[in-house]
């Protein structure tokens, strides 16, 4: 028998029925925010339905700040990092699987090579590390918000300034419906506009036209169907504690605060010489550039008056993970959405999915695969077809593209690309190289699942419920055996040929396939 060279990154896991036995039993999760000016973390438990935060952990990393222009890490920088989230890993030192959610935003998204980062990150961290699209950013910051705010039954506009993206959402009660996530934020802002600390008439003007260019394509959407404007976020809290020091607020952002705020910024003249009530020592070399582009966000969206909520990303992933456990997993309903948009044959994706699912458990032990795995397989049999909607030819390929390019709330970059690898390596040729493209840690497992899947579409060819009865499946790590009932391939010779013809694919990409 020919063995496959085995992929890097194969690694034992757990079962969905046990994943779900070792996910906070006690009702504790933890939440962490990994973002371009700090980090932060809220471990909470959940009581009578609601989250009650028990730690709250926060360091000024400014990862933002050592990147260069080229998207690459500067040491000291990765440094700082690295050293907190092992301090953060102490804390969540015997965290069960699934209890801990930990999400990197713009930096890591613009961060050259953050496959080698986010590797030691995680070990030092000691769990997983996920990397989001900016609407799914924007999504869960409302999501923090909306669970932490009074619902007045009318349309709200919420503003968060993060250190390398500002995100912008129009939202009523807990579903937000017009999301954007803009390429500023006040470290980038700063970095850009007042990196030598100078504080001027002119650099805050230049900062400000630059935020207003940002805002400029998507002014006009966001200037209307909404009542009240609500800001989330350190930059936000900070410039209302430091009006609320001055006495020039009520506890809400008005253009005149601003402006008053700005005036006291020039007067500085430099970040260093900031002295201002409210304002932490921590914040301020940043402050200004986040100022800037919440006076020009303010101008731009005419707002009049912002409140100030306490929930943002970090309570919006918190109530998120909490649903997870209780079974309620948005992206369920974001694979059920995307069907229904593709027009998916639900009789078939069905099919596919109950037999991908009943070889999954005959090799999940053998191939190191988890309950996180289980899932990945059910969306993927449930989204196969989705190319068919746009040309049958070549469908598999049509339909990566729209499970990778698509906005799939609730879902990371990498789970995206997987799902995407997985639909893409469904038929024809196996297309390893797509596979070598996805993070280390993910290569095998996803393999693995998309030979299942292969192996599933194909006994389901015919489109009806008769499948093998007493089907058999024995996994090796290089390679996997299929038993049929005696004579059963004799009386259906296409599923035969498919399998000769599947063995041969899989053959020319190292995986040896025997049935019989």
């Amino acid at each position: 028998m020919k063995r496959r060279n085995r992929s890097p990154g194969t690694r034992r896991g757990k079962t969905s029925r046990e994943a779900r036995a070792g996910a906070g039993t006690s009702g504790v999760v933890a939440a962490l925010d990994l973002g371009s000016n700090s980090f932060h973390m809220i471990v909470a438990q959940m009581m009578d339905g609601r989250l009650h935060v028990l730690d709250r952990l926060q360091e000024m990393v400014r990862l933002g700040g050592g990147l260069d222009a080229h998207g690459r890490l500067g040491s000291a920088a990765r440094a700082r990092a690295l050293a907190c989230l092992a301090r953060f890993g102490q804390r969540l030192r015997g965290f069960g699987h699934g209890s801990v959610r930990a999400v990197g935003t713009n930096t890591l998204r613009r961060m050259h090579r953050s496959g080698v980062f986010l590797a030691a990150a995680e070990r030092a961290l000691g769990h997983p590390i996920e990397i989001i699209a900016g609407r799914e950013e924007a999504r869960l910051i409302y999501q923090g918000m909306a669970h932490s705010w009074p619902d007045d039954g009318n349309p709200r506009l919420v503003v968060d300034v993060g250190g390398g993206s500002t995100e912008i959402i129009i939202g009523q009660g807990f579903d937000a419906i017009t999301m954007e996530s803009l390429y500023m934020g006040c470290v980038s802002m700063t970095d850009a506009y007042l990196g030598d600390g100078v504080i001027t008439e002119r650099t805050m003007s230049r900062a400000e036209t630059a935020a207003r260019l940002e805002l400029n394509p998507v002014q006009s959407q966001f200037r209307r169907g909404w009542e009240t404007a609500i800001g989330t976020s350190g930059t936000i809290r900070s410039v209302r504690s430091v009006l609320r020091a001055h006495g020039w607020t009520d506890g809400t952002i008005t253009p005149a605060a601003l402006r008053r705020l700005r005036a006291a910024l020039i007067a500085a003249r430099h970040v260093d010489r900031l002295r201002l009530p409210g304002l932490g020592a921590d914040r301020a070399p940043v402050f200004a550039g986040g100022v800037a582009i919440l006076t020009a966000v303010h101008e731009s969206l005419g707002i009049r008056r912002m409140q100030v909520a306490e929930g943002a990303l970090r309570e919006g992933l918190l109530y998120e993970l909490a649903g997870r456990l209780r079974h309620e997993d948005v992206r369920e309903r974001t694979v059920a959405m995307l069907a229904r948009r593709f027009h998916v044959d639900a009789d078939q994706a069905a099919r596919v999915g109950r037999t991908a699912g009943e070889e999954f458990a005959q090799v999940a032990h053998t191939w190191g695969l988890s309950g996180d795995d289980e899932r990945l397989l059910s969306w993927a049999a449930r989204l196969h077809e989705i190319g068919l909607a746009v040309a049958h030819s070549q469908y598999h390929k049509h339909g990566a593209y729209l499970a990778e390019k698509s906005d799939l709330p609730g879902f990371s970059w990498q789970t995206q690309q997987q799902l995407a690898a997985i639909i893409r390596g469904h038929r024809r040729k196996f297309p390893v190289d797509v596979f070598d493209a996805l993070p280390a840690q993910n290569r095998s497992a996803a393999s693995y699942l998309c030979v299942l899947l292969r192996l599933a579409v194909l006994l389901h060819r015919p489109r009806t419920g008769n499948v093998p009865k007493g089907l058999k499946l024995r996994a090796e790590k290089r390679s996997l055996q299929v038993k049929f009932a005696r004579g059963w391939l004799r009386q259906h010779p296409l599923t035969a040929a498919d399998l000769e013809q599947e063995s041969a694919w899989l053959r020319a990409a190292g995986i040896n396939l025997e049935f019989g």
